[in-house]
């Protein structure tokens, strides 16, 4: 084992004020955590009519050997009883694997004198599947749904530790949520891994501009996307889905090298069974590990730098807020940015290169990542994590050996440097996002995507209230200049903040020609931002009262990457004087009907901004 290396200073001096921000909602954190794992347990905590309900269901001794259970191991040995939360549907190609994990758990852990039961099951939507659609508005929004349905789930407090099943953007990220609110319990998560590489995303991408130019039809395009989509497993471009599972492997809460494997492989199986041997192993040996005590002020550091080192997905600067606070833990923008400024980007995976995620695993995947990180001082090597040899674990590439046991071995060099290169030969000396201030508010850019001569733009704007409205603008032949894109009405409040991918092609379109232009919206991007200047994410949003409410159409705009501004160019006194208008009574309106949308008012009503988290439940 290589000698400790130092932390970099400005991750320790990053670290150490979020410590300080957060010393009181932390010991409050800690203070109800420790409250709870000090109580009995359930089954002699409880009354026995609600010890009958809680296991009711549960076979007998001697009907539970195909299932893997028996209330006699849970109410009368005591035996540890597992509660799983699963984010399972078959419309979701990352979760339909899923489908048979409860079972495989239940039978693991009979093994280990331990039960298993479904705590309960969470919505998990598709972003791709509802991309610019209505249904694209609840989206961010799930996230708090999930917590919700984690929590409830889990409070039938029954339970000595717990599994969390799911693997794409609002679900891992709502189940964090969820289970830092049981910070008591020891929770291990469980992905299905990436789905096998189909049509590249590079040739996906050019048949959807083609088809923003009207160059190819329909049938062209569906046999382009069902190629690409094709199979079980999460999409293989480096979106937030994927982003979560390298932020897992970070934080330690992962078995190691669980991220990228693909369903189906027996590697895959065998993980999935040592989840249950690494959250029975916490809980029987009394390792005081639970799920609260490993999401530390160092853990959330750790995973902003992996984020930051992968060129990772922007929405992470809005879920990660709002993971680190229900963790009692309060970071901003600030932090992302100044370690942005130090930590070198090693990645090179769509949509900042070529490569799939299935390319970056076979080159050496987060256990390369995560050991040139930690031997170059960027990750914090002292944490806590669900394995008793710490992050170093994590730098391992997991498969099974002869007998069938898993075994990991070292990530070695880098299989290939166009995808993941070492530390000290970083595709980018400085990480993949930037925060971007100015009298348009506070924003993120995701430059690690953009090329160099594409981080400045200065030029006139164009106001739209709606991604249809800049749709058919482009449509009609209106947009062939240079032109920054305001797309407001967007945000947390206005309509939930839906991603904005289907704006991608046209404005690729116009990049394409030589035009200078960029996009500035109060709306996600999220991982799948692309080639084209994108400021997003502007806070205060537009209806909140921020700047962007101000903007007229012709304004000139400048995005500066590399200064990290964000300006309308429009004299101070004129600016100052400007009406700020309301969002159209119309738009609010046709916002807030039909897809189920009227149920989430109070989440829009109450969220708080972008940089908050754009947490309803705060």
């Amino acid at each position: 084992m290589p000698h400790p290396v130092p932390v970099h200073p400005v991750v320790f001096a990053v670290t150490r004020r979020i410590v300080e921000r957060s010393a009181s909602t932390r010991a409050a954190y800690l203070a109800h955590l420790d409250a709870a794992a000090n109580r009995k347990p359930g089954t002699e905590r409880m009354g026995c009519a609600n010890v009958a309900h809680a296991f009711a269901a549960m076979p007998d001794n001697d009907k539970a050997h195909a299932t893997g259970i028996d209330k006699f191991r849970v109410v009368a040995e005591k035996g540890p009883n597992i509660g799983v939360v699963t984010a399972y549907n078959d419309l979701l190609s990352a979760h339909a694997p899923l489908q048979h994990y409860p079972d495989l758990v239940k039978l693991e852990a009979r093994r280990y004198g331990a039960t298993a039961q479904v705590a309960g099951g969470v919505p998990a939507m598709c972003d791709g599947v509802t991309q610019g659609t209505a249904g694209m508005e609840l989206s961010l929004f799930s996230r708090d749904a999930i917590a919700m349905a984690t929590a409830i789930s889990l409070s039938h407090d029954v339970f000595d530790c717990a599994l969390m099943l799911g693997v794409c953007d609002k679900i891992v990220p709502g189940l964090l949520i969820g289970a830092l609110h049981f910070g008591h319990l020891p929770t291990v998560f469980v992905p299905a891994g990436p789905m096998t590489s189909g049509l590249s995303n590079n040739d996906k991408a050019k048949v959807r501009e083609k088809a923003a130019q009207g160059l190819v039809g329909r049938p062209e395009l569906l046999e382009a996307e069902s190629a690409a989509y094709h199979g079980l497993g999460t999409c293989t471009f480096y979106g937030t889905a994927n982003s979560n599972q390298m932020l897992l492997e970070a934080m330690g809460l992962h078995v190691p090298g669980t991220a990228f494997i693909n369903p189906g492989a027996d590697v895959r199986l065998e993980l999935t069974r040592e989840a249950v041997r690494t959250v029975l192993g916490i809980t029987k040996s009394k390792r005081f590990a639970p799920i609260g005590k490993v999401v530390d002020e160092r853990c959330i550091v750790n995973a902003m730098v992996a984020l930051l080192a992968t060129g990772g997905s922007t929405n992470h600067l809005i879920h990660w807020v709002a993971v680190a606070r229900a963790a009692g833990i309060v970071i901003d923008w600030n932090d992302f940015s100044d370690l942005s400024d130090v930590v070198p980007l090693l990645t090179r995976v769509y949509p900042n290169g070529s490569a799939d995620v299935n390319q970056f695993q076979a080159a050496g995947g987060p256990g390369f990542v995560i050991r040139e990180l930690l031997d170059a001082g960027y990750l914090h090597p002292d944490v806590l994590t669900v394995r008793t040899g710490g992050l170093r674990e994590y730098t391992g590439i997991p498969a099974t050996a002869a007998d069938g046991r898993l075994e990991w071995s070292d990530a070695g060099d880098s299989k290939d440097e166009t995808v993941v290169r070492p530390a000290s030969n970083p595709f980018s000396a400085s990480g993949g996002l930037k925060l971007l201030q100015g009298n348009l508010g506070r924003s993120v850019i995701k430059v690690s995507a953009v090329p160099d001569d594409r981080h400045v733009v200065e030029a006139p704007c164009r106001v739209f209230n709606s991604q249809d409205e800049l749709h058919q603008a482009f449509a009609a032949g209106e947009m062939n200049q240079d032109l920054v894109c305001v797309v407001r009405w967007q945000g947390p409040q206005a309509n939930g903040m839906p991603e904005l991918h289907k704006l991608t092609p046209p404005m690729a379109v116009l990049q394409g020609k030589g035009f200078k232009v960029a996009l500035v919206t109060d709306g996600r991007m999220s991982g799948a931002s692309g080639k084209v200047p994108a400021a997003i994410h502007v806070s205060p949003e537009a209806a909140a009262g921020g700047p962007l409410a101000k903007v007229r159409t012709g304004d000139r705009i400048r995005l500066d990457a590399t200064a990290g501004t964000l300006e309308v160019l429009v004299g101070a006194n004129e600016w100052d004087a400007r009406e700020t208008v309301a969002m159209p009574t119309a738009l609010r309106a046709a916002n807030a009907v039909g897809m189920g949308r009227e149920l989430f008012a109070g989440m829009r009503r109450n969220s708080l901004t972008a940089e908050e988290g754009a947490c309803s439940w705060l």
